[in-house]
C-alpha cells in the first residue's frame, strides 16, 4: 500500500525563452505521490511531460515554485549533491533504452551499483537475481546490437532497479516497441517496482500504458488534471 509522500510538487511552473519570447510548459503544478505508488502522467507530444520529470529529477530546475524528493530540494543543492542524489535514489527508464554499447548485458546491469560503490560480491549477487528474474541469463555476455529491441529494454529496466532505488522514472519506456512487447515490458516494470515497493513515475502519451497504473494524471495546457481513463481523448 502506498506510505508517504515520496514526491510532492507545488505552484510549479517552467518557461522558456525562444527568440526573446516566453514559452509556457507548466503552470502552477501541484503533485504529490506516495511511496510505492505508480503514477501514470499521460499527455500528447510536446506536453510537457518530459519537462516535468526532468524537474522532480532536479535534471532542469523550475522557474518557480518547488519539488521535493524524500523531503529533500534538490534545486537547493549544489549539482555534485544533486548527481549523488539521483545516483543513489532514483533510477532512469528511457525510450531509446540508453544502454553503453560497448558493455554487455551484465556490464549494463552492473553500472549503476558500480557508481555506488557496492561490494564487489554484493553487485554479482544482484546482477544474477535481475538476470533470473527477467529471463536474461543466456544473453548476459550479449552487447546491446545483438539484443532485440525487448531485450534490450529488460535490461534498460534492469540497469534502472539494479540498485535499488526509492523512485523510478519512466520516459516513454514502451514508446520504441511494438505493440506486444511494449504490454508485457509495463507489465514487467510494474511486477518489480511491486516486489521492490520502489514508487514509479510512468510517462506516456499511450491510455493503453497509463491504465496499468495506480493512478493517472493527464498533464494538458501546462497544467495536471487527475482522475480516471475517462479523462483521456
Amino acid at each position: 500500500m502506498p506510505g508517504r509522500s515520496l514526491i510532492t510538487a507545488r505552484s510549479l511552473t517552467k518557461t522558456y525563452e525562444d527568440g526573446g519570447l516566453s514559452h509556457s510548459v507548466l503552470q502552477g503544478v501541484d503533485l504529490q505521490v506516495s511511496e510505492g505508488e505508480c503514477v501514470a502522467l499521460l499527455g500528447r507530444s510536446g506536453s510537457g511531460k518530459s519537462t516535468l520529470l526532468n524537474l522532480i529529477a532536479g535534471i532542469d530546475r523550475p522557474t518557480a515554485g518547488d519539488v521535493r524528493v524524500g523531503g529533500r530540494d534538490l534545486h537547493r543543492l549544489p549539482e555534485r549533491e544533486r548527481t549523488l542524489f539521483r545516483r543513489r535514489h532514483i533510477g532512469f527508464v528511457y525510450q531509446f533504452f540508453n544502454l553503453i554499447p560497448t558493455l554487455n548485458t551484465a556490464d549494463n546491469i552492473r553500472l549503476p551499483m558500480e557508481l555506488n560503490r557496492w561490494p564487489e560480491r554484493r553487485m554479482t549477487e544482484r546482477v544474477l537475481q535481475l538476470l533470473s528474474h527477467l529471463g536474461l541469463e543466456n544473453r548476459k555476455d550479449e552487447y546491446p546490437d545483438r539484443l532485440s529491441g525487448g531485450e534490450q529494454q529488460r535490461v534498460a529496466i534492469a540497469r534502472a532497479m539494479a540498485h535499488q532505488p526509492e523512485l523510478v522514472l519512466a520516459d516513454e519506456p514502451t514508446g520504441n516497441l511494438d505493440a506486444e512487447t511494449g504490454r508485457q515490458m509495463l507489465d514487467l516494470l510494474l511486477r518489480i517496482g511491486q516486489d521492490t515497493g520502489c514508487t514509479l513515475v510512468v510517462v506516456t502519451h499511450s491510455l493503453e500504458v497509463a491504465r496499468g497504473a495506480d493512478r493517472l494524471i493527464r498533464l494538458e495546457d501546462g497544467r495536471l488534471h487527475e482522475g480516471g481513463a475517462e479523462l483521456a481523448w
